[in-house]
């Protein structure tokens, strides 16, 4: 499935268009940086309540998808500069992350 159908079929909101046809193989849910930087899945929907700049320079370096802001999550200025220079695409929704991975896990 790609990012642009996880979006639509989920209903996520899209706050910064990065590459929307790239696969999303898994999902990935945390908010502590260093921890999803040594093991978020490459591919996969990064789960968080974490925008600002510092995550996007995590995405990068995971490989992820896109990340998926929870529960309505604020997506600070600087990190969507940030995120459209690096092309990462970054979602939003008000689900919280176990609803939200419970909904992906059951589409791909």
């Amino acid at each position: 499935m790609t990012v642009k159908e996880l979006a639509e079929r989920l209903k996520l909101t899209i706050l910064t268009e990065g590459d929307l046809d790239r696969e999303v193989i898994d999902c990935y849910i945390g908010d502590l940086l260093s921890w999803v930087m040594g093991r978020a899945p490459e591919d996969s929907a990064w789960l968080t309540v974490m925008g600002n700049i510092n995550s996007i320079a995590v995405a990068t370096l995971a490989d992820v998808s896109c990340i998926v802001l929870v529960e309505h999550a604020a997506l600070d200025e600087e990190a969507r500069q940030k995120a459209e220079l690096h092309d990462v695409t970054i979602l939003q929704t008000d689900d919280n992350s176990f609803e939200l991975a419970i909904k992906i896990n059951e589409l791909i």
